[in-house]
Parts: C-alpha cells; structure tokens; sequence
C-alpha cells in the first residue's frame, strides 16, 4: 500500500427522526475537523420525509456543516446520497447519529489512511447506555463488539465508524444496494465487495466513538430482533454475492446447515441454562437460536425488515 495524498474530506451523518442527537453530536464533530488536516465539512443526510432534522442542523448557521434531505425511505439510499453529495472529495467518513467521537477520533482515522493508502479503515464501537441493561442482557453479550490490532485486516464492516477513499470507491464502481435499505446489510455487501474487488480495509484501534444506547433498545424483544436480523442478512449479503445458480445453491445450503446448527446449539444451551439455572446459558442459547433463525430463513429469501416503516 503506498501513501494517499492529502485532500477534502467529509464527515457523514445520516439521520432519522433524531433531531436532539444531532445537537449533540455535531458540535463534538465540529471539534475534530481542525485535527483532520485540509478541507473537512460535515454533511448531514435527513432521511426523514418530513424533514425533521432540517432546524437542528441549519441552526449551527455554519459554512463547515451542510444539510440535504433525502426522503427516499432506507439506509442504503441516505448512504448513497452521502456518496453523491461527496462526489468532488477524496475522503468520505460515515458515523451513527447516535453516535458521539472520542477524542482525536477524526485525525487517527485520517492518520492510518493517509500512511497506508488503504481504501476503508474502521474504527471500533464502544456502547454506552441509557440505564444499566438488566442481567439478562448483559450475561448474553448482546451489545459486545470486535476489538482488534490496529493495522488487521478486515472482510467486512458496518458504516457506523467507516472511512472510505472516495477515487478507490469510485474506481471499483461501488454503491449502496437500495434492496438492503430496509432489512439492514447494505453495509456488509458494500465492504464485502470492496475487498472482493481488491480493496484494502484496516483496522484502527484507537478510533473509537461511542454508541449511546437508549432505553428502547434495552429490551429482550429488541436485542433478539437484533440477533435474527444480523443472522438474516448475513445469508442474504452471501446469496447476492453468489456469481450463478451453481454458487449460489452451495451459499444457501450452507446458510441453512449453518442455521440449522445454530438453532440445535442454542437449543441445547438454552436447556442446559434452564436445568443448571445458569442465566448466562440461557440468555447466549436464545441469542444462538435468533441468528440461527435469521441464517435459515434468509438461507430461503425471506426478508426480515427490521427499519420497515409505516
């Protein structure tokens, strides 16, 4: 990998009927572009058809945030409004609204980038929580997150910490599936692809944000919807990376076998939680069972839409 050059870059928000969140976010946001070197802006992507973001953010009056509103309804189609809007930088990095940096966030990521020439370097999502998650959910790690070497290599990767070389996306002709927008997984088939087409993407340790965790998601109902969606569109990412009928019925075979096995190992652990009365057991086995389920059932085609709107 040889070095990047310098060149503007672009801090990406994407948002959805989270105004107050981007009060507090954009200001720390603000903080980390004079650490990031050159031209850098924060752009703020409303999702929302009523445009519920457009007050918060035009309050700012400032030349190094902008708003646009994308109403189109999913994730993906934000993500690539981002990318579009990006079209004349070299840099584009995407964080959650939710999302608040850690300090000199924004000048390590650009750090490892510009001393590797990699075409994405990650950075680790650290949660912090509304109130104290109850036992249950905290024995089945519901909310644990990858912590890796910085400089290790990477197959996939979520945008809630994401830097992206714009010339190398650009080269390799990559977008965001809209197919992917409601269900969740865009992400992953855009990164997996990257580095399928040759794409480097590394890890940055010390590039952390942190993930505040509300209330509503501290539910056993909400952290398993989870857990069947991951499992869900994992299968569904593999199967659209298929490159004929050949492949792609070996891909759902093993998804489904995949699944199937998880579905029999949580089982068991589920059991053995209940006989020994150990919560952890219990709690991890209905965890294996949900992504087990979303494996198999996407293994099939079905669609689990977890942003599905009304």
């Amino acid at each position: 990998m040889s070095q990047a050059p310098a060149g503007s870059l672009v801090v990406a928000v994407l948002t959805y009927k989270r105004p107050e969140d981007l009060a507090l976010a954009i200001p720390r946001l603000q903080q980390q572009l004079d650490g990031a070197g050159g031209d850098a802006s924060i752009l703020v992507v409303d999702n929302d058809p009523a445009a519920s973001a457009r007050t918060a953010v035009e309050a700012f009056a400032s030349p190094q945030v902008r708003y646009v509103h994308e109403p189109r309804p999913g994730i993906a189609a934000a993500r690539n409004r981002a990318l579009a809007e990006s079209a004349a930088d070299s840099v584009l990095v995407f964080i959650d609204d939710d999302e608040v940096p850690t300090e000199n966030w924004l000048r390590t990521l650009v750090s490892l980038h510009r001393s590797t020439g990699a075409a994405a370097v990650v950075g680790p999502v650290v949660s912090e929580y509304a109130r104290t998650p109850e036992r249950w959910i905290q024995e089945g790690r519901f909310f644990d997150r990858r912590r890796l070497k910085t400089g290790t290599r990477l197959t996939v990767a979520a945008t809630n910490n994401l830097l992206l070389d714009l010339p190398q996306i650009r080269r390799f002709g990559l977008s965001f599936d809209e197919r992917f927008g409601l269900s969740g997984g865009s992400d992953t088939l855009f990164t997996r692809k990257l580095v399928r087409l040759g794409g480097v993407m590394l890890w940055c340790d010390e590039a952390a944000v942190i993930d505040r965790v509300p209330v509503s998601r501290l539910s056993r109902e909400w952290v398993l919807r989870r857990a069947l969606r991951s499992g869900n569109s994992a299968a569904r990412v593999s199967l659209e990376l298929a490159e004929n009928a050949v492949e792609k019925a070996a891909v759902r075979g093993r998804h489904l076998v995949s699944g199937a096995v998880r579905i029999a190992g949580g089982s068991a652990r589920l059991l053995a939680g209940t006989v020994t009365g150990s919560m952890s057991l219990r709690a991890r086995g209905l965890r294996t069972i949900a992504r087990g389920t979303g494996m198999a059932s996407g293994a099939f085609g079905y669609v689990y839409s977890e942003y599905k709107r009304k």
